[in-house]
């Protein structure tokens, strides 16, 4: 079913059936009235101010927008952006993103959870988003702790990790919420830290212009239960030689002077090393290409690196092309109502009926 199908103006990408403006916006005009309430040094606030700059671009009308949260510190989230929003229950923020999606094509719809949220009670709504291709936004805010219940593990913190709920720390294998999506067949999947607002808003503008399912993996500073957390990530000398960009179409380098690069391994994975010493060798360096259909390539650059940070691919991992379920679902109706697929009293007289004797 076309845009033109529904009476509703034929656009491009992730963005298809959202009507837009024709009057240039200005990020305050997404802020909204509510005093902003995060701890001082919350990485929120950056992600926060990134989004409202962000959103004026995509030239929508505000009230084709909707952010949609769940439990924890991120989800205050919609209060704080001058769209239409919901504060939903613990987990629980995909399955209603996945209404207003299937039954509002007119809409942009956003996730906005963190690693709590979204990869304990809300795993399971998570995944099957995910596998769908659902076309909304999720924005999953890593901190690698439960912040709003003040300091217990989460499903992304480090083994050994000492909090509240785990003072002999912790024994838990965490998640690789990248890893995770990929796994879930996610047609786009992304990575970005909070302290980046170039690099952040980039993998949030190509996840807006994706139609289907899009996750965005935020790393995200809690000051007072994981303080620093992301620190070897941010400091210059240090990030250099950690941060693996991934920039389509490009050979994946990093290190103050390019001089580390990503290959090929002979199991189908992928190592790092010094790019003279695999060039030398008769290697090649790995030309990034998010489009490949295998989500093993996505997969396999995803585990690169570690709980320690060591090396950090940030970008987009996976964008690809996939039918989305509610495009399919509307399309299912709209056949339903014209008479193209099976009459409805032929469904409901069927075979599957009994005849109750008295």
């Amino acid at each position: 079913m076309t845009a033109t199908d529904l009476g509703l103006p034929t656009l491009t990408g992730g963005l298809d059936l959202v009507p837009h403006t024709d009057e240039p916006q200005k990020a305050k005009e997404y802020k909204s009235d509510q005093e902003v309430r995060w701890c001082p040094g919350c990485g929120d606030y950056v992600v926060l101010n990134t989004v409202q700059s962000f959103l004026p671009t995509l030239g929508l009308k505000r009230e084709n927008i909707v952010f949609v949260s769940g439990i924890g510190c991120s989800s205050r989230f919609p209060y704080y952006l001058n769209t239409y929003g919901m504060h939903s229950i613990h987990g629980r923020a995909p399955a209603i993103a996945t209404g207003l999606a299937t039954t509002r094509p007119d809409l942009s719809v956003w996730v906005v959870t963190g690693d709590g949220d979204a990869l304990s009670i809300g795993g399971n709504h998570l995944i099957h988003a995910l596998r769908r291709n659902i076309n909304i936004k999720i924005l999953l805010f890593n901190n690698r702790i439960y912040g709003l219940t003040k300091g217990q593990y989460s499903p992304t913190s480090e083994p050994g990790k000492v909090t509240k709920s785990t003072p002999m720390g912790s024994v838990d294998t965490p998640f690789n919420p990248v890893s995770l999506a990929l796994g879930a067949e996610a047609t786009f999947v992304g990575r970005a830290l909070d302290s980046d607002k170039a690099g952040l808003t980039e993998v949030l503008t190509a996840a807006a212009q994706h139609r289907g399912s899009a996750i965005v993996e935020i790393y995200q500073n809690c000051p007072i239960f994981n303080d620093g957390a992301f620190d070897v990530l941010k400091d210059k000398d240090e990030a250099a030689q950690r941060i693996i960009p991934l920039r389509a179409g490009e050979p994946i380098r990093f290190g103050r002077e390019g001089e580390y690069g990503v290959t090929t391994t002979g199991w189908g994975g992928f190592e790092i090393g010094k790019v003279s010493e695999i060039t030398a060798s008769g290697g090649e360096i790995v030309v990034h290409d998010p489009s490949i259909a295998d989500t093993a390539y996505a997969f396999a650059l995803s585990r690169i690196g570690d709980q320690h940070l060591n090396h950090t691919p940030t970008g987009i991992f996976r964008q690809v092309q996939r039918p989305t379920y509610d495009d399919q679902a509307r399309s299912q109706v709209e056949d339903a109502r014209t008479a193209k697929g099976p009459h409805l009293q032929s469904l409901l007289t069927g075979k599957d009926t009994w005849t109750v004797v008295g």
